[in-house]
């Protein structure tokens, strides 16, 4: 299990592409790129990350593991009933999975169809879920790339339930567990790492202070070792990617110091 660092975990303090540079130089080999706006989804932005992750290949062996697109600009509408909205949808889907292509990831962080009337309890149509997630998880194989959904506490997927319903009908999907994310919906992390079975790919790291609110890692309650054992005991040999808010620091060094800490417990979790 590598550790990383997503490129969200910079989000208003650096445009996407100036993040790539600081994150090797934490020491990292892996991250996530999160593209923030529909600018960025063209193959003349990739090429522009593609020359910042060589620059960055001079600090470390960087390289992508996942990309992440700002969800509510199209992932909802990829399941709406509305044919030109859908088609729309497709288009920017398709674009950034040929951005993924272009600059070596080979996996989707992907939120899909959000929660809009909080006070309303949903039933969610498996089957016609199910259908049109196939569908999305054959388009991205047409650029090398899994599609991996993952639990947010704002959309479809804020209960574990919900993986494990779409899992024995999606036999290509792959699945992004968000240790925050968890939190904020109110399940032990654990609820959905059983949930995903043999499909996770990506793992979203965070502390959780006692006050419930997201910290660095080693700021929080979290215990990292214990967590890294239970990765490691479920089978997976993916990466971590730490993912906090641009508020949960001042220094970049806080970042270094984290990514640091993470490491030291991967490492003493699998001795």
């Amino acid at each position: 299990m590598e550790i990383g660092i997503s490129t969200a975990s910079y989000f208003s303090r650096y445009y996407t592409e100036q993040c790539l540079v600081p994150i090797a130089r934490t020491g990292a080999n892996v991250c996530e790129v999160f593209f923030a706006t529909h600018s960025e989804y063209t193959l003349a932005f990739g090429q522009i990350v593609c020359d910042e992750l060589a620059r960055a290949q001079q600090y470390a062996p960087l390289r992508v593991h996942s990309v992440h697109a700002l969800t509510n600009q199209f992932e909802p509408e990829l399941f709406s009933v509305n044919d030109r909205a859908r088609q729309d949808a497709t288009d920017a889907y398709r674009s950034v999975l040929a951005l993924a292509r272009q600059i070596g990831a080979r996996h989707y962080t992907f939120h899909g169809p959000a929660l809009l009337k909080r006070a309303v309890r949903y039933t969610f149509d498996y089957p016609k879920i199910a259908a049109r997630v196939n569908g999305l998880c054959e388009t991205a194989q047409e650029y090398g790339v899994t599609l991996c959904y993952e639990n947010v506490h704002w959309t479809y997927y804020n209960n574990p339930d919900y993986f494990r319903n779409l899992r024995e009908r999606c036999p290509m999907l792959g699945g992004v567990l968000d240790i925050k994310q968890a939190s904020q919906s109110g399940y032990d992390y654990t609820r959905y790492l059983d949930a995903f079975g043999d499909r996770l790919r990506t793992v979203h790291l965070c502390d959780v202070g006692a006050d419930g609110q997201v910290e660095l890692p080693g700021r929080g309650t979290l215990d990292f070792v214990t967590m890294f054992r239970r990765l490691a005991d479920s089978g997976y040999t993916g990466p971590c990617l730490m993912e906090v808010y641009a508020k949960n620091y001042t220094s970049f060094d806080e970042l270094t110091d984290s990514y640091a800490y993470l490491t030291d417990c991967r490492d003493r979790a699998l001795r």
